[in-house]
């Protein structure tokens, strides 16, 4: 997307032609992203790109690592782990083999093979695997982690396509990403269309009956009937998936852990399932990090699923399956056919509720056993924006007096914001954080400019930038701050 694209969503009902049509933002200008305002609470704005383009600069990054070594043209076919780590059996599959799309309907479970006598095989010893091998994973299986959710029983297709014509009626509506088509046939599924670009690339979603294949349906003929009208479209790809909510009853076992879908899976709407999955990501390998560098304990990997999970059995459960049941029954309800005053009061309504849907969604990690979350606390999505420093939510953006932000402060380890903070407090918790081995650094900063707003003359950060705990002055014991936030 070209650079200040405004990232959002136009709602239509019937098809793209529709009077009825609903855009977060209608003034180009109040666009901020994810609703306006949400996008204060956050360091960097949000990007949007399709998923061989995030994985391009992935590879790109990786390339910078030392750390890392690559083994593109491998197939992971058998994982095992003992006492002292784990191992994984890697067979050479060519690096330009066709690429394995997980979540496909056609794709099958994987399973440990037997490879023992097979010329070219490898076997890679780690004391720690990260399953992060989609929703057929080989690494959850392997470790006989079971999982369960909702199956909605519903094919869905993916078409990737090219159409001049379509992006230029698109210009009816303000600056958007993303254009899904209401209807009540539907059920509450949508046919959804995206940008690839501005300027002709396109995926399209939509509900198919469960025997379709390439070969037996019309993809143009239900390209137009979504858009409502015939247009030249160059068809790129077609590709099948099943609309299902699933969730693994834990997120690892001894030495092995799973990440992203191997955890988890929903349907791909509103970016929760990528998102969600890089949010897995940072969650663990911090832990790992300091569980490797002797800082972190147990405790700390533990927290992991303990954190996580809740947040994505929530967003299936309120965001995805939810939605999916709330639109069918206002579909069920509101005709423009039967009542059309009855049913333009409701769109009215349901336009201005859509609107500040994404300000409910904030994940937080209050009940987390390595936060210092209040009283009852739990992990879960439901929260609320807020410049406040709690323990246990996402550290909001702030400027500091030497021009920078408190996001370029962060640190690998635990960060300690003093805003004219006692010196006795800060000094405390640096002597708890050196006898136990904690990597800690100070930014000390006046207490004004805003950063009042935090609440909080003291706020300790973790490196996946989530706070820990915040207050005016140090706890009478620090040590027992640091070994809790630390895992040990």
């Amino acid at each position: 997307m070209p650079p200040d694209y405004p990232i959002g969503g136009v709602t239509t009902y019937g098809n793209l032609m529709s009077p009825y049509f609903h855009a977060m933002g209608r003034d180009r200008s109040a666009w901020a992203g994810r609703g306006a305002g949400v996008q204060d609470y956050y360091f960097q704005r949000n990007e949007r790109l399709p998923q061989y383009c995030t994985e391009a600069v992935l590879r790109d990054r990786v390339q910078q690592l030392p750390s890392v070594t690559t083994l593109f043209g491998w197939t992971a076919v058998r994982v095992e782990q003992d006492d002292e780590g784990a191992s994984v059996t890697v067979l050479p599959s060519g690096e330009g083999a066709a690429p394995f799309y997980s979540w496909s309907a056609e794709t099958e479970q994987q399973t440990n093979q037997d490879v023992s006598g097979r010329e070219g095989r490898q076997v890679l010893r780690a004391q720690y695997v990260v399953g992060c091998d989609g929703g057929r994973s080989l690494v959850r299986e392997s470790m006989g982690i079971d999982r369960g959710g909702r199956d909605f029983d519903q094919r869905m297709l993916l078409a990737v396509l090219r159409s001049r014509e379509l992006h230029e009626f698109l210009n009816r509506f303000p600056p958007s990403t993303t254009y899904r088509v209401m209807k009540p046939e539907l059920q509450g599924y949508w046919q959804f269309f995206g940008r690839i670009d501005v300027g002709e690339g396109f995926f399209f979603h939509a509900p198919l009956p469960k025997d379709a294949t390439p070969d037996n349906f019309d993809c143009v003929g239900l390209l137009h009937e979504a858009a409502g009208f015939d247009f030249h479209a160059e068809v790129d790809h077609i590709g099948f998936w099943d609309l299902r909510i699933m969730l693994a009853s834990q997120y690892s076992q001894g030495r092995v852990f799973i990440a992203g879908d191997a955890c988890h899976q929903h349907p791909p709407y509103g970016g929760f399932g990528l998102n969600t999955g890089l949010e897995d990501a940072a969650n663990l390998g911090w832990k790992l990090a300091a569980k490797l560098q002797g800082w972190g304990g147990q405790r700390l990997l533990t927290s992991y699923g303990e954190e996580r999970r809740p947040i994505f059995k929530e967003t299936g459960e309120a965001m995805i399956a939810g939605g999916i049941e709330r639109d069918r029954a206002w579909l069920d309800r509101y005709n423009p056919l039967k009542d059309r005053a009855e049913f333009e009061r409701a769109w009215a309504e349901y336009g201005a509720n859509w609107g500040m849907r994404p300000q409910a969604y904030e994940p937080h990690y209050e009940g987390s056993s390595v936060v210092m979350g209040p009283e009852g606390g739990v992990c879960s999505i439901h929260g609320r924006m807020s410049f406040k420093a709690e323990a246990g939510h996402h550290l909001p953006p702030k400027g500091l007096s030497s021009g920078r932000n408190v996001f370029e402060e962060l640190s690998d380890g635990f960060t300690l914001f003093a805003f004219d903070a006692e010196d006795q407090s800060v000094r405390s918790l640096e002597e708890a954080a050196r006898q136990h081995k904690v990597p800690l650094k100070v930014v000390r900063d006046s207490c004004d400019s805003g950063r009042e707003q935090y609440e909080s003359r003291l706020v300790l950060v973790r490196p996946d930038q989530y706070v820990v705990w915040a207050a005016d002055v140090a706890p009478t014991e620090p040590s027992g701050l640091i070994t809790r936030v630390s895992g040990e």
